[in-house]
Protein backbone atom coordinates (compact mmCIF):
# COMPACT_ATOMS: atom_id res chain seq x y z
CA UNK A 1 0.00 0.00 0.00
CA UNK A 2 1.09 3.58 -0.62
CA UNK A 3 1.03 6.38 1.95
CA UNK A 4 -1.71 8.91 1.26
CA UNK A 5 -0.82 10.86 4.43
CA UNK A 6 2.70 11.04 5.81
CA UNK A 7 3.65 13.12 8.84
CA UNK A 8 7.30 13.41 9.85
CA UNK A 9 8.61 14.95 13.10
CA UNK A 10 5.63 17.31 13.39
CA UNK A 11 5.85 19.92 16.13
CA UNK A 12 3.44 22.67 17.18
CA UNK A 13 3.52 24.75 20.35
CA UNK A 14 1.27 27.41 21.81
CA UNK A 15 3.52 29.40 24.10
CA UNK A 16 4.99 26.92 26.60
CA UNK A 17 2.48 24.23 25.69
CA UNK A 18 3.71 21.59 23.24
CA UNK A 19 0.46 20.58 21.55
CA UNK A 20 2.21 18.23 19.11
CA UNK A 21 5.75 17.03 19.74
CA UNK A 22 7.85 15.11 17.18
CA UNK A 23 4.86 13.22 15.78
CA UNK A 24 5.39 10.63 13.05
CA UNK A 25 2.61 8.67 11.37
CA UNK A 26 1.61 7.18 8.02
CA UNK A 27 -1.85 6.51 6.64
CA UNK A 28 -2.25 3.99 3.82
CA UNK A 29 -4.53 4.67 0.89
CA UNK A 30 -8.03 3.26 1.34
CA UNK A 31 -7.74 2.38 5.02
CA UNK A 32 -9.81 3.36 8.02
CA UNK A 33 -7.28 5.06 10.29
CA UNK A 34 -8.25 5.78 13.91
CA UNK A 35 -6.42 8.64 15.63
CA UNK A 36 -7.08 8.49 19.37
CA UNK A 37 -6.22 10.62 22.37
CA UNK A 38 -7.81 12.29 25.38
CA UNK A 39 -8.91 15.92 25.21
CA UNK A 40 -5.83 18.07 24.84
CA UNK A 41 -3.68 15.25 23.44
CA UNK A 42 -3.11 17.11 20.14
CA UNK A 43 -5.62 15.45 17.80
CA UNK A 44 -7.43 18.59 16.69
CA UNK A 45 -4.16 20.51 16.35
CA UNK A 46 -2.79 17.79 14.06
CA UNK A 47 -5.96 17.83 11.96
CA UNK A 48 -5.89 21.63 11.71
CA UNK A 49 -2.32 21.47 10.40
CA UNK A 50 -3.23 18.67 8.01
CA UNK A 51 -6.08 20.77 6.61
CA UNK A 52 -3.98 23.94 6.34
CA UNK A 53 -5.86 25.82 9.06
CA UNK A 54 -2.82 26.18 11.30
CA UNK A 55 0.87 26.57 10.60
CA UNK A 56 3.21 23.96 12.01
CA UNK A 57 6.42 24.90 13.78
CA UNK A 58 8.59 22.03 12.51
CA UNK A 59 8.30 18.84 10.50
CA UNK A 60 6.91 17.74 7.16
CA UNK A 61 3.39 16.82 6.11
CA UNK A 62 2.56 15.12 2.80
CA UNK A 63 -0.96 14.57 1.46
CA UNK A 64 -1.30 12.27 -1.55
CA UNK A 65 2.39 12.83 -2.28
CA UNK A 66 2.16 16.64 -2.06
CA UNK A 67 4.21 18.68 0.40
CA UNK A 68 1.68 21.00 2.07
CA UNK A 69 4.39 23.67 2.36
CA UNK A 70 4.81 23.96 -1.40
CA UNK A 71 1.27 23.69 -2.80
CA UNK A 72 -2.37 24.25 -1.93
CA UNK A 73 -3.59 21.63 -4.41
CA UNK A 74 -3.66 18.96 -1.72
CA UNK A 75 -6.69 20.62 -0.10
CA UNK A 76 -8.94 19.37 -2.91
CA UNK A 77 -8.09 15.81 -1.88
CA UNK A 78 -9.46 16.37 1.64
CA UNK A 79 -13.02 16.51 2.94
CA UNK A 80 -13.51 17.36 6.61
CA UNK A 81 -16.39 16.75 9.00
CA UNK A 82 -15.64 18.79 12.10
CA UNK A 83 -16.86 18.06 15.62
CA UNK A 84 -19.20 21.05 15.50
CA UNK A 85 -21.66 21.75 12.70
CA UNK A 86 -20.30 24.26 10.16
CA UNK A 87 -23.53 24.66 8.17
CA UNK A 88 -25.36 28.00 7.90
CA UNK A 89 -28.43 27.43 10.06
CA UNK A 90 -30.39 30.21 8.33
CA UNK A 91 -30.15 28.54 4.91
CA UNK A 92 -31.88 25.47 3.55
CA UNK A 93 -30.02 22.21 3.10
CA UNK A 94 -29.84 22.63 -0.67
CA UNK A 95 -28.60 26.23 -0.41
CA UNK A 96 -25.87 25.16 2.02
CA UNK A 97 -24.72 22.44 -0.37
CA UNK A 98 -24.98 24.67 -3.46
CA UNK A 99 -22.81 27.37 -1.93
CA UNK A 100 -20.21 24.81 -0.89
CA UNK A 101 -20.23 23.09 -4.28
CA UNK A 102 -19.72 26.43 -6.03
CA UNK A 103 -16.34 26.80 -4.30
CA UNK A 104 -15.21 23.72 -6.23
CA UNK A 105 -16.73 24.83 -9.54
CA UNK A 106 -19.64 22.36 -9.27
CA UNK A 107 -22.78 23.87 -10.81
CA UNK A 108 -25.91 22.95 -12.75
CA UNK A 109 -26.30 19.34 -13.83
CA UNK A 110 -23.04 18.34 -12.13
CA UNK A 111 -24.39 19.59 -8.82
CA UNK A 112 -27.78 17.92 -9.35
CA UNK A 113 -26.10 14.57 -10.04
CA UNK A 114 -23.93 14.89 -6.95
CA UNK A 115 -26.90 15.96 -4.82
CA UNK A 116 -28.89 12.92 -5.95
CA UNK A 117 -25.98 10.57 -5.22
CA UNK A 118 -25.38 11.96 -1.73
CA UNK A 119 -29.09 12.18 -0.90
CA UNK A 120 -29.43 8.46 -1.60
CA UNK A 121 -26.20 7.59 0.22
CA UNK A 122 -27.09 9.55 3.37
CA UNK A 123 -30.87 9.40 3.13
CA UNK A 124 -31.73 13.11 3.19
CA UNK A 125 -33.79 13.48 -0.01
CA UNK A 126 -36.77 14.72 2.01
CA UNK A 127 -34.72 17.45 3.72
CA UNK A 128 -33.58 19.55 0.73
CA UNK A 129 -35.93 22.48 1.41
CA UNK A 130 -35.68 22.36 5.19
CA UNK A 131 -33.83 25.12 7.02
CA UNK A 132 -30.73 23.67 8.68
CA UNK A 133 -31.55 25.35 11.98
CA UNK A 134 -34.74 23.27 12.19
CA UNK A 135 -33.01 19.92 11.66
CA UNK A 136 -32.22 17.42 14.40
CA UNK A 137 -28.61 16.74 15.37
CA UNK A 138 -28.54 13.51 13.37
CA UNK A 139 -30.01 15.20 10.30
CA UNK A 140 -27.47 18.02 10.47
CA UNK A 141 -24.66 15.48 10.77
CA UNK A 142 -25.79 13.80 7.55
CA UNK A 143 -25.68 17.15 5.75
CA UNK A 144 -22.26 17.92 7.29
CA UNK A 145 -20.93 14.72 5.76
CA UNK A 146 -22.59 15.42 2.40
CA UNK A 147 -20.94 18.84 2.39
CA UNK A 148 -17.54 17.22 2.91
CA UNK A 149 -18.13 14.76 0.04
CA UNK A 150 -19.35 17.17 -2.66
CA UNK A 151 -15.97 17.38 -4.41
CA UNK A 152 -15.17 13.63 -4.25
CA UNK A 153 -12.21 13.90 -1.86
CA UNK A 154 -9.68 11.08 -1.67
CA UNK A 155 -9.44 11.53 2.12
CA UNK A 156 -12.39 11.99 4.48
CA UNK A 157 -11.46 13.34 7.91
CA UNK A 158 -14.11 12.56 10.53
CA UNK A 159 -13.52 14.41 13.80
CA UNK A 160 -15.75 12.64 16.36
CA UNK A 161 -18.55 12.35 13.76
CA UNK A 162 -21.04 10.30 15.79
CA UNK A 163 -20.86 11.98 19.18
CA UNK A 164 -24.35 12.37 20.61
CA UNK A 165 -26.09 10.55 17.76
CA UNK A 166 -28.68 7.83 18.20
CA UNK A 167 -27.68 4.24 17.26
CA UNK A 168 -29.79 4.26 14.07
CA UNK A 169 -28.11 7.41 12.72
CA UNK A 170 -24.67 6.12 13.70
CA UNK A 171 -25.36 2.91 11.75
CA UNK A 172 -26.54 4.89 8.72
CA UNK A 173 -23.40 7.02 8.71
CA UNK A 174 -21.05 4.06 9.08
CA UNK A 175 -22.84 2.17 6.30
CA UNK A 176 -22.30 5.20 4.07
CA UNK A 177 -18.61 5.41 4.99
CA UNK A 178 -18.12 1.68 4.35
CA UNK A 179 -19.75 2.03 0.92
CA UNK A 180 -17.46 4.96 0.01
CA UNK A 181 -14.39 2.99 1.03
CA UNK A 182 -15.46 0.00 -1.07
CA UNK A 183 -16.64 1.87 -4.18
CA UNK A 184 -14.21 4.81 -4.25
CA UNK A 185 -11.21 3.50 -2.28
CA UNK A 186 -11.63 6.48 0.00
CA UNK A 187 -9.27 6.87 2.96
CA UNK A 188 -10.97 7.70 6.26
CA UNK A 189 -9.07 9.48 9.03
CA UNK A 190 -11.14 9.13 12.20
CA UNK A 191 -11.05 10.56 15.69
CA UNK A 192 -13.58 9.05 18.06
CA UNK A 193 -14.18 8.30 21.72
CA UNK A 194 -16.35 5.31 20.84
CA UNK A 195 -13.92 2.44 21.15
CA UNK A 196 -16.17 0.05 19.22
CA UNK A 197 -15.61 2.32 16.20
CA UNK A 198 -11.85 2.34 16.70
CA UNK A 199 -11.91 -1.45 16.97
CA UNK A 200 -13.10 -1.62 13.34
CA UNK A 201 -10.14 0.43 12.05
CA UNK A 202 -7.36 -0.98 9.88
CA UNK A 203 -4.77 0.92 11.90
CA UNK A 204 -4.87 2.79 15.21
CA UNK A 205 -2.56 5.48 16.54
CA UNK A 206 -2.83 6.71 20.13
CA UNK A 207 -1.23 10.03 21.04
CA UNK A 208 -0.69 11.33 24.55
CA UNK A 209 0.50 14.85 25.39
CA UNK A 210 1.24 15.46 21.71
CA UNK A 211 3.47 12.40 21.35
CA UNK A 212 2.96 9.06 19.68
CA UNK A 213 2.13 6.57 22.46
CA UNK A 214 1.09 3.45 20.53
CA UNK A 215 0.53 2.30 16.94
CA UNK A 216 -0.76 -0.87 15.31
CA UNK A 217 -3.81 -2.81 14.22
CA UNK A 218 -6.52 -3.27 16.87
CA UNK A 219 -5.49 -6.91 17.28
CA UNK A 220 -1.79 -6.02 17.62
CA UNK A 221 -2.59 -3.41 20.25
CA UNK A 222 -4.87 -5.76 22.19
CA UNK A 223 -2.18 -8.45 22.21
CA UNK A 224 0.50 -5.95 23.21
CA UNK A 225 -1.29 -3.97 25.90
CA UNK A 226 -4.02 -6.19 27.31
CA UNK A 227 -4.46 -9.84 28.20
CA UNK A 228 -7.37 -12.24 27.87
CA UNK A 229 -10.15 -12.73 30.35
CA UNK A 230 -11.64 -16.09 31.35
CA UNK A 231 -15.13 -15.90 32.77
CA UNK A 232 -15.92 -18.96 34.91
CA UNK A 233 -19.48 -19.82 35.85
CA UNK A 234 -20.78 -21.89 38.75
CA UNK A 235 -17.57 -21.85 40.81
CA UNK A 236 -16.61 -20.95 44.35
CA UNK A 237 -13.75 -18.73 45.42
CA UNK A 238 -12.09 -21.70 47.09
CA UNK A 239 -11.84 -23.41 43.69
CA UNK A 240 -10.06 -20.52 41.96
CA UNK A 241 -7.98 -18.79 44.63
CA UNK A 242 -5.03 -21.18 44.25
CA UNK A 243 -4.67 -20.73 40.47
CA UNK A 244 -2.09 -17.96 40.98
CA UNK A 245 -3.84 -15.53 38.65
CA UNK A 246 -5.53 -12.24 39.41
CA UNK A 247 -9.29 -12.71 39.62
CA UNK A 248 -12.51 -11.07 40.74
CA UNK A 249 -15.65 -12.79 42.09
CA UNK A 250 -19.31 -11.90 41.80
CA UNK A 251 -21.57 -14.52 43.42
CA UNK A 252 -20.72 -17.75 41.54
CA UNK A 253 -19.05 -16.00 38.57
CA UNK A 254 -15.28 -15.52 38.46
CA UNK A 255 -13.27 -13.36 36.05
CA UNK A 256 -9.62 -14.37 35.71
CA UNK A 257 -7.00 -12.17 34.05
CA UNK A 258 -4.44 -14.04 31.92
CA UNK A 259 -1.60 -12.64 29.79
CA UNK A 260 -2.70 -14.23 26.50
CA UNK A 261 -4.74 -17.00 24.89
CA UNK A 262 -1.91 -19.52 25.21
CA UNK A 263 -1.83 -19.07 28.98
CA UNK A 264 -5.60 -19.35 29.08
CA UNK A 265 -5.46 -22.65 27.22
CA UNK A 266 -2.74 -24.00 29.52
CA UNK A 267 -4.72 -23.03 32.60
CA UNK A 268 -7.92 -24.66 31.35
CA UNK A 269 -6.14 -27.87 30.36
CA UNK A 270 -4.40 -28.06 33.74
CA UNK A 271 -7.62 -27.69 35.76
CA UNK A 272 -10.49 -29.30 33.82
CA UNK A 273 -12.31 -29.98 37.09
CA UNK A 274 -12.80 -26.21 37.59
CA UNK A 275 -13.37 -25.10 34.02
CA UNK A 276 -16.75 -26.74 33.56
CA UNK A 277 -18.54 -23.69 32.12
CA UNK A 278 -16.46 -20.77 30.86
CA UNK A 279 -15.72 -18.32 28.05
CA UNK A 280 -12.56 -16.51 26.93
CA UNK A 281 -12.61 -12.91 25.72
CA UNK A 282 -9.82 -10.63 24.57
CA UNK A 283 -9.23 -7.23 26.11
CA UNK A 284 -11.06 -4.39 24.37
CA UNK A 285 -9.80 -1.13 22.88
CA UNK A 286 -10.91 0.63 26.06
CA UNK A 287 -8.44 -1.58 27.95
CA UNK A 288 -5.73 -0.78 25.41
CA UNK A 289 -6.29 2.96 25.72
CA UNK A 290 -6.26 2.86 29.50
CA UNK A 291 -3.11 0.74 29.52
CA UNK A 292 -1.28 3.05 27.09
CA UNK A 293 -2.26 6.41 28.57
CA UNK A 294 -3.44 5.63 32.08
CA UNK A 295 -6.59 7.60 31.23
CA UNK A 296 -10.12 6.88 30.11
CA UNK A 297 -11.21 8.27 26.76
CA UNK A 298 -14.13 10.68 26.91
CA UNK A 299 -15.72 12.90 24.26
CA UNK A 300 -15.70 16.63 23.77
CA UNK A 301 -13.71 19.41 22.20
CA UNK A 302 -9.98 19.68 22.65
CA UNK A 303 -6.93 21.46 21.37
Amino acid sequence: MSDIIKIENLCKSFGDIKAVHDLNLRVNKGELFAFLGVNGAGKSTTISILCGQQKKDLGKVYVNGMDIDTTQDYKRDIGVVFQNCVLDKALTVIDNLKSRAALYGIFGESFERKLKELSELLDFGDLHRRTVGKLSGGQRRRIDIARALLHDPKILILDEPTTGLDPQTRKLLWNAVDKLRKTKDMTVFLTTHYMEEAAEADHVVIIDSGKLAASGTPLELKNRYTGDFITLYGVTEDEVKNLDYEYSMSKDVCRINVPNTLKATELICSHPEIFRDYEITKGKMDDVFLSVTGKKLTGGNEG
